[in-house]
């Protein structure tokens, strides 16, 4: 019977369905993560008799025919980059991106590696790093004897030198935009690497073009509304429940069948 493998097929549909929802909601509290949704397809039909065929010697066209679908599957699983909501922690290194744009960051096998998470500190040289150590580019290095950091709109970094009246530009942060930053290849811990489908980086100073701007003492949080995905979870749920139904009268009528005498 088609419909045993059609309820099936629904059922392992909304396991990943229920997976990636699970995942949204488990990093509900993560800086700059953006929530992923699940695309779905129907399977390929079976043609029993097929729009337009001629069901006469007159030419008499079928209008509709007879195609029975097969099921569904997964398409596609795809990453929401709307903005999150920002949060003011007054780390005058936390930093939040305010429109378009990643921070880069450099990886221990010197490629580069991109993400919202701006929960950066310094490291014992003095340069601004990630929470892995990673350094951020282009290279920021605070000198040892600042006393104080300030980081403006558009991304130049300013430090307090004891001793000194004005304030010392001690570099420039850039972000890197892409055409499709939904094909980014996700590598965890908050960060992305080029493919083939996002397309290669620009950059650009933040506040320029269509590139966003920085917050100084602030970070991203996650972009998960969670009334929505719990609203979601529930539809996955009924959904595998009503392809589970489908799997269970198939089997009563299987066996109805077989005990015909």
């Amino acid at each position: 019977m088609r419909s045993l493998d059609i309820g099936s097929t629904g059922m392992l549909a909304q396991q990943t369905n229920v997976d990636v929802i699970s995942n949204n909601i488990a990093n509900m509290s993560t800086t700059g993560y953006k929530r992923q949704n699940v695309a779905f397809l129907d399977l390929i039909y079976q043609n029993i008799q097929r729009p337009g065929a001629t069901s006469s010697d007159v030419g008499t066209i079928m209008p509709s025919g007879i195609q029975l679908g097969l099921g569904t599957r997964v398409g596609g699983v795809y990453r929401q980059h709307q903005q999150g909501a920002l949060e003011i922690t007054d780390n005058p290194f936390d930093l939040a991106v305010t429109g378009d744009g990643f921070f880069q960051i450099t990886l221990p096998n010197g490629d580069t590696a991109y993400t919202r998470d701006g929960t950066f500190a310094i490291n014992q040289d003095g340069d601004l790093v990630t929470q892995q150590g990673y350094l951020v580019q282009p290279g920021i290095t605070i000198p040892a004897d600042a006393t104080d950091v300030t980081i403006n709109e558009s991304g130049e970094v300013f430090a307090k030198i004891t001793g000194q009246v004005a304030l010392s530009n001690v570099g420039q942060l850039q972000l890197a935009t892409f055409v499709n930053e939904t094909g980014l290849d996700a590598i965890g811990n908050n960060l992305f690497i080029e493919s083939e489908a996002s397309g290669a980086p620009t950059t650009g100073n933040p506040g320029e073009d269509n590139y966003g701007e920085i917050r100084q003492g602030a970070l991203e949080n996650a972009n998960v509304n969670v009334v929505e995905e719990i609203t979601n979870l529930i539809e996955a749920q009924r959904a595998y429940e009503m392809n589970s139904k489908v799997i269970s009268t198939s089997d009563e009528m299987l066996g109805t069948i077989s005990q015909l005498r």
